[in-house]
């Protein structure tokens, strides 16, 4: 199905902390067609500042009573102008929404195990995700990492769902203290002792650094891996090129491909990452 634009009324702004929130918006058309890790872009303003859009990972499908797509929610940070203006946007204000565009992810089945790797905003993916997988009777692990222990979000939402949660912060106040790749890289080696052949898909989004450490711990251990790039987006549709990955090309040549369009959901191991 072809990406929609549509102007989609902001029914809900939840404050989650002095710089993030989440905005929930009507836009059934986008919802009902809506996989876990595709995304929209969205005009934060009226007129022509900001000019362009900005991308947004789908964070969740909002459904009525009957179970019927209703609207889709973002996870936002303030950072810059577009971003200031979608934290302080209203309930009854609409924005322009295109979407969902670019490739998912593929949820697995059992008895494959999902670790998800989340650093920061980068927990935008998952909650899609997440569902997905815990309709599917996936056992699902998400390994999610953050300054403090008040930009840890959504907890008791992944608890709900079944998901094992291991938590990192830099400062040490929730979970261990440092990165999420260590306890990332901790599992992988237990999991390769105590069950080889039988590693876990990993999905992984935030930082490019921290991507790049999980897909090389994917590769050292032999686990499938995806990640969701964050790249700079113009559009959204291919056309400005802002928003190009270098890839493993034919005889181990860089190809370069728009993530916009190729991904943002690529395989790991195809990523040039130095």
């Amino acid at each position: 199905m072809p990406p929609v634009d549509v102007a989609a009324e902001v029914t809900s702004n939840q404050p989650l902390s002095a710089d993030y929130n989440v905005l929930t918006l009507a836009a059934p058309a986008i919802a009902a067609a809506a996989a876990p890790g595709q995304f929209v872009m969205v005009k934060a303003g009226l007129g022509h500042d900001p000019l362009l859009r900005r991308p947004f990972s789908v964070f969740e499908v909002l459904r009525d009573a009957r179970g019927a797509p209703t609207g889709i929610s973002i996870l936002n940070k303030r950072i810059g102008a577009s971003t200031e203006l979608l934290y302080a946007a209203r309930q009854g204000q609409r924005l322009a929404c295109l979407g969902p565009l670019g490739q998912p992810f593929v949820p697995v089945d059992p008895p494959v195990e999902a670790w998800m790797v989340a650093g920061g905003v980068g927990l935008a993916p998952f909650a899609a995700l997440g569902e997905s997988l815990s309709g599917r009777g996936v056992r699902a692990t998400l390994f999610y990492g953050a300054r403090r222990a008040a930009e840890l979000f959504y907890l008791d939402f992944f608890r709900d769902l079944g998901v094992e949660l291991v938590l990192t912060t830099e400062d040490g106040t929730a979970g261990e203290r440092g990165r999420i790749t260590v306890p990332l890289e901790r599992a992988l080696a237990s999991r390769a002792l105590v069950t080889p052949g039988a590693p876990p898909m990993i999905y992984a989004c935030g930082p490019e650094a921290m991507m790049a450490a999980a897909a090389k711990l994917a590769m050292r251990y032999h686990a499938p891996c995806f990640v969701s790039m964050e790249r700079t987006m113009g559009c959204g549709l291919g056309g400005c090129y802002g928003c190009v990955v270098a890839v493993r090309g034919p005889h181990g040549r860089a190809h370069h491909v728009r993530s916009c369009l190729a991904g943002p959901v690529m395989a790991g191991d195809q990523i040039l990452w130095d």
